[in-house]
């Protein structure tokens, strides 16, 4: 991972678009497309292999989406880079969410199997001290596509995404 997470410092790399490869109908795939324009939610923080965005339609804040940058419908598909720092970003996700939200731990799970959402994603759930107990473990997606007025508002998202970044920013100027 670089320790530099401005939008300029990636653009400027000479990295081809054309790396990133796209499916049709993968809803990652299109936000990949978009990249430049996304909003700071949808583009918390990211390196040339992975992509992390807060969860949108989520009761919980600090739900975020840990997706690589090209499309990949399955673990096993990893290259050796991606798979690499795949780790280190679930932890220091989950170290920043702590930090950030004040969470118990965070959740980190991978399926990948919904419509328009094969492409390979891991959800890092900030799990708070006082969550119900029909909503720790699995019974946390209860809390995904919830009730409207529930749900974490996008200046909301947007907020934990700024404080996010400047935590992980923290976090990889310390090691």
């Amino acid at each position: 991972m670089t320790g530099d997470w401005g939008r300029q410092a990636f653009r400027s790399e000479t990295v081809l678009r054309s790396q990133f490869m796209t499916t049709p109908d993968c809803y990652a795939c299109g936000t990949e497309a978009e990249f430049d324009e996304l909003p700071p939610r949808e583009c918390v923080v990211y390196d040339q292999h992975w992509q992390v965005a807060h969860a949108f339609d989520t009761a919980v804040p600090g739900w975020l989406v840990l997706l690589p940058r090209r499309h990949v419908a399955a673990v096993h598909d990893l290259t050796n880079a991606e798979a690499s720092a795949l780790g280190v970003w679930q932890v220091k996700l989950s170290q920043a969410l702590r930090s950030v939200t004040g969470c118990a731990k965070a959740y980190v799970v991978q399926f990948a199997e919904g419509e328009g959402f094969a492409h390979v994603h891991f959800h890092i759930v900030a799990r708070v001290a006082d969550l119900r107990p029909e909503h720790r473990g699995p019974g946390i997606f209860e809390l995904l596509r919830g009730p409207e007025q529930e749900r974490v508002t996008a200046d909301q998202a947007d907020q934990i995404a700024h404080s996010l970044r400047a935590q992980l920013h923290e976090h990889l100027n310390t090691q």
